[in-house]
This record gives structure tokens, sequence and C-alpha cells, in this order.
């Protein structure tokens, strides 16, 4: 499974992005895919995720009512929309996807076997 990510850049306080993650090489038919993101000097955190089948999602508390995550199951595409950024948004997201994993496992990172390159999110205030 390859992994592509595309969409971040530069965005003052309060604006909108849209990260998309297409996923090559195979078909999903289950588990997930999820965001994360890595600020300079922290760990890499979980952001959002979506079941494959069914489309539930999970996100983090602090980007809960701002950030939205869906999937295109024809283009094995998922995207993360992002609202009311905040300076504390500021990181590089990854994107991941683990095609065998349980409901459990959403929001680990160490359950995930495929991860994108990563794409740059700057927001200033």
């Amino acid at each position: 499974v390859q992994l592509q990510a595309s969409g971040g850049g530069l965005v003052q306080a309060g604006g909108s992005l849209r990260l998309s993650c297409a996923a090559s090489g195979r078909t999903f038919s289950g588990g997930h895919m999820a965001w994360f993101r890595q600020a300079p000097g922290k760990e890499r955190e979980f952001v959002a995720g979506i079941r494959w089948s069914g489309g539930s999602t999970g996100y983090a508390n602090s980007v809960k009512d701002r950030f939205t995550i869906s999937r295109d199951a024809a283009k094995t595409t998922v995207y993360l929309q992002m609202n009311s950024l905040k300076p504390e948004d500021t990181g590089v997201y990854y994107c991941a996807a683990e095609p065998r994993g349980i409901l459990s496992t959403l929001r680990v990172a160490s359950a995930y076997h495929y991860w994108g390159q990563g794409t740059q999110v700057t927001v200033s205030s």
C-alpha cells in the first residue's frame, strides 16, 4: 500500500485547509485510515480516524467540532477538512492505513502498517 498525502500549506489562524490521502496498491474492505500529526519536539499524536467499512469516525478532543474526516471509497481516498485552525494545529500531518485494524486500535499509531510521507501544515497567529 502506498499513501500519498497532499493539501498542506500556510494559513492564518481561523482559516481552513483540506488534506487528502490517496491509497494505492490494494483495495480496502475493512480496517481504517487515520491522520496523525507531529509538532516540533513533540510526539506524534492521533488527530482523526475513519473505519473503512461503515464510515464510523473518531477524533482527538483538541480537534473535535473543527475537523472532519471523510472517505471516498471509489477513489480509496481519505480527506481531512480542517476549519477554525489554530497555531497549535501546526505540524506535519501524516496519513496512515491499517487494512486489518480493529476498532480499538483506531487511535494507536503503532497499530498502523502503512504511512504516507507527511504534509506540512503551518498556522500563523
